[in-house]
């Protein structure tokens, strides 16, 4: 299969900070993960600066929580690049780990040790329910729910999600 030259291609191992980069103030998913992220450099940094600024991004985090009506604790494992367009109603675990570059859109919920790789999106209202390991650069259809791996570059739609074969069609 032949790529199109216009499409970018995104990584699924290297963050692309960009994609989390504040273009205004007014962007709650992006200041929302510019809290947890400021949050954990603090926490790791440590002294008294390292308390008191702590102290502030929570404070920040919870704003930005009640704004997003987002539910995605302080110390989860969220590595770089990740989007989060329209982030009313994401819930992520704590103990789920999220790769570089994906993309999560509204209502999507990942339960306990669920293990996602870079560059993975997934649509509104998905359900991760159980502990499962989604591939690189694979895609959760909206509304799935997905109760099984998904392995790399696959496709899972329906309830319970499926695999889907991807077709080869030429225009």
């Amino acid at each position: 299969m032949v790529e199109s030259i216009t499409k970018p291609i995104i990584s699924a191992t290297e963050p692309d900070w960009s994609r989390e980069k504040l273009s205004k103030w007014w962007e709650p998913s992006r200041q929302l993960l510019k809290s947890i992220r400021n949050y954990q450099k603090w926490q790791q940094h440590g002294g008294i600066a390292g308390y008191i600024l702590c102290r502030w991004n929570v404070i920040q985090y919870r704003f930005w929580s009640v704004v997003t009506a987002t539910d995605i604790p302080l110390n989860c494992q969220i590595q770089g690049g990740l989007l989060l367009t329209h982030p009313n109603g994401v819930v992520i675990h704590p103990s789920a780990s999220i790769g570089p570059n994906c993309l999560i859109f509204q209502q999507v919920t990942i339960v306990a040790d669920v293990k996602i790789g870079g560059h993975v999106d997934i649509g509104a209202g998905a359900k991760i329910i159980r502990s499962v390991t989604i591939g690189d650069h694979a895609l959760i259809g909206a509304n799935a729910v997905v109760i099984c791996d998904v392995p790399p570059g696959a496709t899972a739609v329906g309830i319970p999600a499926k695999i889907i074969e991807k077709t080869n069609q030429e225009v």
